[in-house]
């Protein structure tokens, strides 16, 4: 399972030499962005039997092309990147951001600041 930045480091990090490693009753799932993998190698490796399939919730092009092989495929599932917003996550979201123009106004450290440098 994929839960990471894209940064220079993990773009394609799942790539042809990623997919072979694994076993063929593997199945990879990827909840974080598309490029961490190369989307021809993993289509060739569920063509191919290589892995058992995968689960998509982001892929390498979003609208995925009409014409791409991963419509096809019987051993993937496609979700929208969106698939676990609730109530629940909205709200979560919105107290972030309030504490966030709290600590603000306050003029104390921010919540979940991005390390420009790293990219995440």
């Amino acid at each position: 399972m994929l839960c990471l930045p894209r940064t220079p480091q993990t773009t394609h990090i799942i790539n042809a030499d990623a997919l072979q490693a694994m076993k063929p009753s593997a199945f990879l799932i990827n909840v974080s962005r598309g490029a961490l993998i190369d989307e021809d190698a993993l289509i060739a490796a569920m063509q191919s039997g290589s892995i058992a399939g995968a689960g998509l919730d982001v892929t390498t092009h979003d609208p995925i092309p009409a014409d791409s092989p991963l419509w096809d495929l019987p051993n993937v599932i496609i979700t929208p990147h969106i698939a676990t917003e609730t109530l629940q996550m909205s709200e979560a979201v919105v107290d972030f951001w309030c504490e966030n123009v709290r600590r603000f106004a306050d003029n104390e450290p921010l919540l979940g600041l991005m390390d420009r440098q790293a990219g995440y």
